[in-house]
């Protein structure tokens, strides 16, 4: 392995999945269910479903085969967390993948 493939493989393993996503941890989608929809359509997500516990907005979305969890507030619409949904990702329901 070269040094430039073992750099760009170690680049490949630091960067996390969200900032390949196209949203990220501190941008505003909006503080309802039509603008939080609205604005992830706009970054290119499916939405699954959107849902409103405590102070947080939380958004299922897909994009190219890959489901996230978004946390969103609800105070500011600003996104405090992207999670990749392992669960939705797994094809076999045995949680390996």
């Amino acid at each position: 392995m070269t040094p430039f493939t073992k750099s760009a493989a170690l680049v490949a393993l630091l960067v996390p999945a969200a900032a390949f996503a196209g949203m990220d941890v501190g941008q505003n989608v909006g503080t309802t269910e039509t603008e939080v929809r609205a604005a992830l359509i706009d970054l290119g997500y499916e939405v699954q479903e959107i849902e409103f516990e405590n102070s947080a907005i939380e958004a299922g979305v897909t994009r190219d085969g890959v489901a996230y969890e978004v946390e969103i507030a609800m105070d500011t619409g600003v996104i405090t967390e992207i999670d990749v949904d392992s669960e939705a990702n797994d094809d076999d329901g045995d949680n390996d993948d």
